[in-house]
């Protein structure tokens, strides 16, 4: 049997609850075979982020080149990218090698308040990598950052994935964890179908890595061949899984659990 192969190019987090470490453990987690190429390293914890310590862009390149030469990649994500110069090098890696089915996390901000992206690479990231992507995954600061815009009201929420729609990506799902709905509520849209995706709204500090978590799951999802609404809709339960069972580790915002939606129902 051959198992889809999911590429996850992002930043390392020593505390294993976000970052290419949740990446892989959810690509894991869906039964595909899941791979990196590392774009930063950092010191951190569940308390917050520590250091960070940028990859040469040419060690990037070295890495995209190493995989595309010996891989078949179905699905591609990124997360953290840190600055404008990788960013272009990875868009660039991407048209080069063709990597398929992109989704975006556009990782901004940890749970500590820690910038992870540099501002003035916000407009790279819309110029050379939203026209790439299959889906971009924001929360709603990160919306707001891509826009220059507040956000708060449903309403509101559904203007700025059209906006975000209309920078080129193919579908755009807005995360609502930050807002003041009861219910936990993600937006999806692709230009044609437009959608709420709701879930209980769980009271705990243990939430790092979600977003990671979660784009990483739709990646692995496409890699196996499924639709893009399909994909955000299994990894809408794989999250909230993953929050609704916490592993209560460490002393802040501790990691989300990858292998409950696998233990819910025999999943």
């Amino acid at each position: 049997m051959t198992f889809p192969q999911v590429l996850t190019i992002a930043g390392s987090d020593s505390g294993g609850g976000a970052g290419i470490q949740a990446d892989i453990k959810t690509f894991q987690e869906r039964r595909t075979f899941g791979m990196s190429v590392i774009t930063a390293i950092t010191a951190q914890n569940t308390l917050g982020v520590k250091a960070v310590h940028k990859i040469p862009v040419e060690m990037i390149r070295e890495q995209c080149d190493a995989i595309a030469e010996d891989f078949q990649v179905s699905a591609v994500k990124t997360g953290m990218l840190a600055d404008a110069e990788i960013i272009r090098e990875v868009a660039r890696n991407i048209r080069l090698h063709n990597f398929p089915n992109l989704v975006i996390d556009p990782v901004m901000i940890a749970k500590g308040g820690t910038a992870l992206l540099e501002n003035e690479a916000t407009q790279v990231l819309k110029d050379e990598l939203l026209p790439l992507g299959t889906i971009i995954t924001p929360n709603i600061p990160e919306a707001e950052e891509i826009l220059g815009e507040k956000i708060t009201t449903k309403a509101e929420i559904e203007r700025a994935a059209k906006k975000i729609y209309d920078m080129g990506v193919k579908a755009v799902v807005i995360k609502g964890g930050h807002s003041e709905m009861t219910e936990a509520a993600d937006f999806y849209f692709d230009g044609v179908t437009a959608k709420w995706l709701t879930s209980e709204r769980f009271d705990t500090p243990h939430t790092h890595g979600t977003g990671c978590t979660f784009s990483a799951c739709i990646a692995a999802e496409l890699a196996k061949g499924n639709s893009l609404l399909d994909s955000v809709v299994v990894a809408k339960e794989f999250i909230t899984s993953a929050i609704k069972y916490p592993l209560g580790i460490g002393y802040g915002h501790g990691p989300t659990n990858h292998f409950a939606y696998r233990m819910e129902d025999g999943k």
